[in-house]
């Protein structure tokens, strides 16, 4: 009979365990495919809002008068003109209000909104 004899040899050690190595093209392919949602939502949402009615009614679009603006014109002034019957004040707000005016000042050749209200 014949005898088998194991000497250490025979017997292979355990590997440790490998780590995972990501090249930089492996990191720029995961990030394409990481970014690929990200564009379609995008992407999706550039060509899907181009509709700003939520139905098929039709909308109403608001008329106005524009004044140049000349020597010598102040708000105050533009306001008594086009609403001699109100309150300068609350005229020169909503004037500043459409033409989102940021303070006071005028310049010669401005053009500007008046509410439809005060329109003639």
């Amino acid at each position: 009979m014949s005898t088998i004899a194991f000497g250490t040899a025979a017997v292979l050690p355990e590997r440790p365990a490998t780590r995972l190595r990501v090249t930089a093209r492996g990191r720029r392919v995961l990030l394409v495919l990481a970014s690929v949602p990200l564009a379609a939502g995008i992407a999706f949402g550039v060509l899907s809002g181009g509709s700003a009615l939520a139905s098929n009614e039709a909308s109403s679009t608001a008329t106005f008068e524009t004044i140049t603006v000349v020597p010598g014109d102040s708000l105050w002034s533009i306001a008594s003109k086009v609403a001699p019957n109100e309150d300068p004040r609350v005229v020169i707000d909503e004037i500043s209000d459409l033409n989102m005016l940021a303070g006071s000042t005028l310049q010669v050749g401005d053009e500007l909104a008046i509410p439809a209200q005060y329109s003639n």
